[in-house]
């Protein structure tokens, strides 16, 4: 077990290290072309599920202690984090920042694109590592087929809830570290995924990420393409929403203040 989590570290390194000189030869080559941002958002939601997939293999294949698996997601979500040069990685987010005018909607929605584009591939890609057999948790899984069984271990109503509740947490998270400087912010963002796989990941797998879940949870057994779409999708999507309405909109209608322009005057619509 400790040789496959070394290798797994490795990988998750790799792919890491990989990506990054990926997205820096994207942004130097396509500088002037507008495209540097799609081409950014494409390699970090790439890293992202490519990731993802290994940390998801070593805990449901590879039985790794909880307390192991939640300090890789945390260490995870700080390299993503740090890494990601200005990628969203998540189409709610990217819905979030269009509603507020960070974005113009075009520019969201081939945002959306790339990272459903990058799952995709993602989804392509990681059988073509574990098939070279790396460690003996690679060799199982392939010999197994690359299976897996879907990880909703709830009533799809609880388990849209939960992935809602995940999402609305996360989405707090994102909205009130704005202002704390990125070094610092990242570790606080960090720590409340890691808390909320913690509480959710037992009934869902705890994704609250659409696209992420096409990648990793999609493929699997169990559930239907709407099932997982009405507990992957909507569920983060309403989640987001909820804490969006909630703080720019209720907080500020009960307390008498006016609610929140959807633009800030600091920030520029990109297109």
């Amino acid at each position: 077990m400790t040789a496959d989590v070394a290798v797994s570290l490795s990988v998750l390194a790799g792919i890491v290290a990989l990506s990054d000189a990926t997205r820096r030869l994207l942004g130097r080559a396509l500088a002037d072309t507008g495209l540097s941002v799609y081409a950014v958002e494409l390699v970090s939601t790439f890293q992202l599920c490519c990731c993802t997939h290994e940390l998801k293999l070593l805990s449901e294949v590879g039985g790794i202690e909880l307390r192991l698996a939640l300090t890789l997601t945390y260490l995870a979500s700080v390299v993503h984090g740090l890494t990601f040069s200005g990628a969203i990685g998540n189409p709610s987010g990217a819905l979030e920042h269009a509603y507020h005018a960070r974005l113009s909607g075009g520019c969201a929605l081939r945002r959306i694109a790339c990272q459903f584009a990058a799952a995709a591939a993602a989804r392509a890609a990681v059988p073509v590592i574990w098939g070279m057999g790396l460690s003996g948790l690679h060799v199982r899984h392939k010999l197994f087929g690359y299976r897996c069984i879907t990880p909703i271990h709830a009533p799809l109503a609880k388990a849209a809830v939960v992935e809602l509740l995940c999402a609305f947490v996360v989405q707090t998270a994102i909205t009130h570290t704005r202002a704390v400087e990125e070094k610092y912010r990242v570790h606080a963002v960090a720590a409340v995924i890691t808390t909320v796989v913690y509480a959710g990941g037992s009934v869902t797998g705890a994704v609250f990420n659409p696209a992420l879940a096409f990648s990793t949870q999609f493929p699997c057994s169990g559930n239907s393409f709407l099932e997982y779409s009405l507990v992957y999708w909507l569920g983060p999507l309403l989640g987001m929403m909820s804490s969006v309405l909630l703080f720019d909109k209720l907080i500020p209608l009960l307390s008498g203040k006016s609610p929140s322009p959807h633009h800030s005057l600091d920030t520029r619509k990109r297109k």
